[in-house]
């Protein structure tokens, strides 16, 4: 029952923290955030391997127990985790405490409000990471958006109603896309509930029908691609990214964190669990077409950020570039390439978050983030600012950084992938990708940092806060812990994904 009391004790807390007053709210969420870390980290300890949930694995903390009955069929609360899910759920409690952390110097209105609903929206996440009935499941997934909603448009910058509608529209729209073709899926398989398991090996012992005037064939690749285009928008990639640098922009450094650290991960962990474990045959079938967006989306994501004049739209940018590699792993469907995805996702979310930490202390400081109002400020934020170096390095794949073994994993995976055709031609390519990022960090970091001291602003510059280094000081740590002991989550994810490749044939 330690996932029921996670959640509950989550959505417990977020309702304390909005009843409080504002001056006891950013304390308050900060103590009651580390029992999920600390909870997460328990699950973490005694977690043993032992396959993959979906595909008639060891469910790990598993509860069933019967919820509602829909037209025959049988909506269960159902929550467990495996090697994919459980890092996810370390990473969701591990940001959500320093995204607290971080909100302390820069948030300084409606204080309860903003603190409760962080906490609200940890739980969700929490939840969609452990959810393993469909209805349950999403659920979770769209109660995400409200949260998020409110904490761009509410706390955000001067054209935040227009990013958070903008982010909701794409979102809420792609979920309907998605939820349509689940259904299509369900309503043709010869099940009377909505547990992914079940779902998942009805579909493996080759049980779908046919739906209406679609027969069995089509039927799944009309599903195939309504739920990759529902979780591309989540990702995102190209073309469906335009809401994101919109919403980094205007959103509070700490909802930044939030959004590139696990937001966009639902996204990655949704086409996992769903397209590429449930119906791997349609995967193999559009393996060139996704390939092409996935290289796509590495390249075009790093030469708009190499476009970009503002701090928070080059790492907003760099998302879409790094989430292309995940995409990548995904399709080559090869033990590395499916792990290192998965591994990816986490590395990701530390270095991202890292980022925009840093981007915000900066911008706490200089009150600006155009990389031309700002030179040479190493000399008076010294700290900030050799962090906010680190993480671009991390970034840019620096060994024995996460950032490093994620693509490293990757790369291997997909260059010899047998699932993929020409598979060695997208990794040159998708590999190039790296010298363009490297190319604008390296360029961002030496006209911002480096160099005389000017600054377009009124504002004095001195060190930052000991609040806003304690953060990005742990999660600098973090990044450095997994680029040195990958395995400390590698090898469970490697168990979880395994039996994904055994079913899809791509062992």
């Amino acid at each position: 029952m330690i996932i029921e009391a996670l959640l509950a004790f989550t959505f417990a807390a977020a309702l304390l923290v909005f009843a409080v007053p504002d001056k006891y709210a950013p304390k308050l969420a900060f103590g009651l955030s580390l029992v999920p870390v600390v909870g997460s980290l328990y699950m973490w300890s005694v977690f043993e391997s032992g396959g993959n949930a979906l595909t008639g694995g060891d469910i790990a903390f598993e509860t069933v127990a019967s919820w509602i009955e829909l037209a025959g069929y049988q909506i269960q609360w159902y929550v467990g985790v495996d090697g994919i899910s459980l890092p996810l759920v370390v990473l969701t409690t591990f940001l959500t405490t320093l995204a607290i952390v971080s909100a302390w110097t820069p948030i300084k209105e409606r204080q309860s409000q903003f603190y409760g609903l962080m906490l609200f929206m940890e739980a969700n996440m929490i939840g969609v990471f452990t959810a393993l009935d469909f209805f349950l499941w999403f659920l979770f997934f769209e109660a995400v958006l409200i949260p998020m909603y409110f904490l761009i448009g509410v706390w955000g910058g001067p054209r935040r109603k227009y990013a958070a509608i903008k982010f909701f529209v794409y979102t809420n729209i792609a979920g309907l896309v998605m939820f349509i073709g689940f259904m299509m899926l369900v309503f043709s398989l010869p099940v009377n509930s909505f547990g992914l398991p079940e779902i998942t090996q009805s579909l493996a012992a080759g049980e779908l029908g046919d739906f209406y005037w679609l027969p069995s064939e089509t039927l799944a690749l009309v599903a195939f691609v309504a739920l990759f285009v529902g979780f591309a928008v989540k990702v995102p990639i190209v073309p469906l990214h335009t809401w994101l640098p919109d919403a980094h922009v205007e959103a509070p450094t700490p909802v930044s964190v939030m959004l590139a650290g696990v937001s966009l991960k639902m996204g990655t962990y949704a086409l996992l669990r769903f397209n590429f474990t449930m119906l791997p045959d349609q995967a193999s079938y559009f393996a060139i077409p996704i390939a092409i967006i996935a290289v796509i989306s590495v390249i075009y994501g790093a030469m708009l950020a190499l476009a970009q004049t503002d701090l928070k739209r080059i790492v907003a940018y760099s998302s879409v570039s790094s989430m292309g590699y995940v995409i990548l792993g995904l399709i080559a469907f090869t033990e590395f390439g499916v792990g290192g995805a998965t591994f990816q996702m986490i590395a990701h979310g530390l270095i991202s978050g890292l980022m925009f930490m840093a981007v915000g202390v900066i911008y706490n400081a200089t009150h600006t983030r155009i990389v031309s109002d700002m030179s040479g400020l190493a000399d008076r934020m010294p700290i900030a600012v050799w962090i906010l170096v680190a993480g671009a390095f991390a970034y840019m794949g620096l060994p024995l950084m996460a950032g490093f073994a994620g693509e490293f994993f990757i790369f291997v995976g997909s260059f010899g992938s047998e699932f993929l055709p020409y598979a060695p031609i997208f990794t040159a390519l998708a590999m190039f990708g790296i010298v363009v990022v490297a190319g604008y960090l390296l360029m961002a970091m030496q006209q911002t940092l480096f160099g005389p001291f000017r600054i377009e602003t009124d504002y004095e510059i001195t060190r930052a806060p000991a609040h806003d280094i304690a953060p990005l000081v742990v999660l600098l740590g973090a990044i450095i812990l997994l680029g040195v002991a990958p395995s400390l989550f590698f090898d469970m994810i490697l168990d979880a994904t395994v039996p994904i490749l055994e079913t899809g044939g791509g062992l």
